[in-house]
């Protein structure tokens, strides 16, 4: 017989989710997409082993076993990798360890679940570009083109600032001085703020996308958008790197040698900083990261 009626598990869900991972966590939505999509799939899967409806879920049908049953479903049917898997853990570890707190009857099926350990990923190094590279893929862009010109700023902006992929494209206008001393104001991870040096270059690049875009200079639409006119993606920004690094190598070989991905303009940023003999407190503060001792 179940210790809670299956309202418990919503009960716990809804509070979770509505409460504690975006006012006590502060989660930013991007997280909290990533612990909703976890327990989308979680969810079917309990629902596909115990033969019932979602909607018919309790607390006790979603124990160690459950999740060890779901994380093997990661890797053998959807094909994830141990990192996707951890990711997806994680979550789970966190909805676990909330509702140790309010449902203190499940606590030895939390100490359970929070006992299952993380799975060692193979972390493959980060490639950049060198600067020869970041050339090459910004002279492949048809800046003849709208697109073609949103895209240069983009990724002229990605490789001066060095910022995460997602911390650009939840750029807003108003987050830019664009009068001396030039800069933008990047939010990263646990929304912490940080101003980031613009080079003249990019500033004017900037002003005339606004112009051209007739955008204000106070507003607080996301700034780089697709055909449609709604934000750009981390997918769309990944598809258009891919793009024009594969238009490229055709005069640049070393770039088909490389894995590139939006996080590549970060490193290449961090490198090229580095090379030029820029000391690693300045482009940790630069980058948004912990600065070394």
């Amino acid at each position: 017989m179940k210790l809670e009626s299956p309202n418990a598990l919503a009960q716990a869900m809804r509070q979770f989710f509505a409460d504690h991972l975006p006012r006590v966590r502060g989660m930013s939505p991007h997280t909290l997409h990533s612990y909703r999509d976890t327990f989308k799939l979680l969810l079917r899967f309990a629902s596909s082993q115990k033969k019932q409806d979602v909607t018919l879920l309790g607390l006790d049908d979603i124990g160690p076993n459950e999740v060890l049953g779901f994380l093997q479903h990661l890797e053998d049917d959807r094909h994830n990798t141990p990192a996707t898997r951890n990711v997806r853990l994680s979550a789970i570890h966190s909805f676990f360890r909330y509702l140790a707190t309010g449902h203190p009857e499940q606590i030895e099926q939390c100490q359970r679940v929070l006992s299952i350990p993380f799975k060692r990923a193979h972390t493959r190094s980060v490639e950049y570009l060198e600067y020869h590279e970041v050339e090459a893929v910004l002279a492949a862009i048809d800046r003849a083109a709208t697109r073609g010109r949103r895209d240069y700023v983009l990724f002229a902006t990605m490789f001066n600032t060095g910022a995460r992929v997602q911390e650009i494209l939840d750029l807003r206008p108003r987050d830019l001085q664009l009068d001396k001393p030039f800069h933008a104001r990047l939010v990263g991870k646990g929304r912490k703020e940080r101003l980031c040096p613009l080079l003249p270059a990019t500033a004017e690049l900037l002003r005339a996308f606004l112009s051209e875009q007739g955008i204000e200079s106070n507003s607080r639409e996301r700034l780089f958008r697709n055909y449609r006119g709604e934000p750009l993606t981390r997918f769309g920004v990944r598809y258009i790197l891919a793009k024009y690094c594969n238009r490229a190598k055709q005069g640049t070989p070393t770039l088909g040698a490389k894995r590139l991905h939006p996080h590549s303009m970060r490193h290449s940023t961090a490198v090229n900083l580095l090379q030029a003999g820029v000391d690693l407190t300045t482009i940790a503060h630069w980058l948004g990261l912990r600065v070394p001792r």
